[in-house]
C-alpha cells in the first residue's frame, strides 16, 4: 500500500481534472487520467481501444497505464494525486467482461485508504472529444465506482459541490 497515492475518482465531468490542476498549482505531484490519455492516442492513430468502440480493450490499456503510473510515482515523498487509477480501470473491465475487479486488483498495491469521489454535477457536465457518453451513463459509472470502492474496503469521501479551491482545501484538511 502506498499511503501517499491519493485517488480522485467519481463521475465523469464532475471536476476531477480541474481539481487535479489546482492541486498541481499548489505544488503536489499529479497524474492525469489514463482514460483521457488513451482516447487521445487512439484518436490520433485511428485505434479502436476507446470506450464507445471496445470497452474491454480500453479498460485493459487503462490498467496497464495506471499500473505504470504507480510505478513511476513510487518514490515521491509527498502526496501524489491520481485522476482515476487501477480501481476505475478494473471496474470498467468488470463492466465490459464480467471479470471481477477484486480478483484483478489482488496483485496490485492499494492506494491511500481515503478515495475522493466527485458526485454527478449536471450544472458543470459537458461532453467533448474524449468524453462522449451522456450524464446518465456517467452517473451509472459513478454508482459502479462508489460501490466498488466501498466493497474493496476504501473510505469513500464524496466531494462537496463547491469551487475548486474549496474542494482542494477540503481534501487537504481530510488528509492532514
Amino acid at each position: 500500500m502506498n499511503l501517499k497515492h491519493i485517488v480522485l475518482s467519481g463521475c465523469s465531468g464532475g471536476g476531477k481534472s480541474t481539481l487535479l490542476a489546482e492541486l498541481e498549482r499548489r505544488g503536489f505531484s499529479v497524474v492525469p487520467e489514463p482514460g483521457r490519455r488513451i482516447v487521445e492516442e487512439e484518436q490520433r492513430s485511428e485505434g479502436l481501444a476507446i470506450p464507445w468502440v471496445d470497452l474491454a480493450a480500453f479498460a485493459k490499456r487503462a490498467i496497464d497505464l495506471a499500473s505504470e503510473d504507480r510505478r513511476r510515482m513510487v518514490d515521491e515523498a509527498s502526496w501524489v494525486f491520481f485522476d482515476r487509477g487501477l480501481v476505475d480501470a478494473a471496474v470498467a473491465l468488470e463492466h465490459a467482461t464480467g471479470s471481477p475487479a477484486r480478483t484483478l486488483l489482488a496483485s496490485y498495491d492499494r492506494y491511500h485508504q481515503s478515495v475522493f469521489l466527485t458526485p454527478p454535477w449536471p450544472e458543470i457536465y459537458v461532453t467533448d472529444t474524449e468524453r462522449q457518453h451522456d450524464l446518465t451513463e456517467a452517473t451509472s459509472e459513478y454508482d459502479r465506482l462508489l460501490t466498488a470502492y466501498r466493497e474493496l474496503g476504501y473510505d469513500t469521501v464524496i466531494l462537496p459541490k463547491v469551487g475548486v479551491g474549496d474542494r482542494a482545501d477540503f481534501i487537504l484538511r481530510h488528509l492532514s
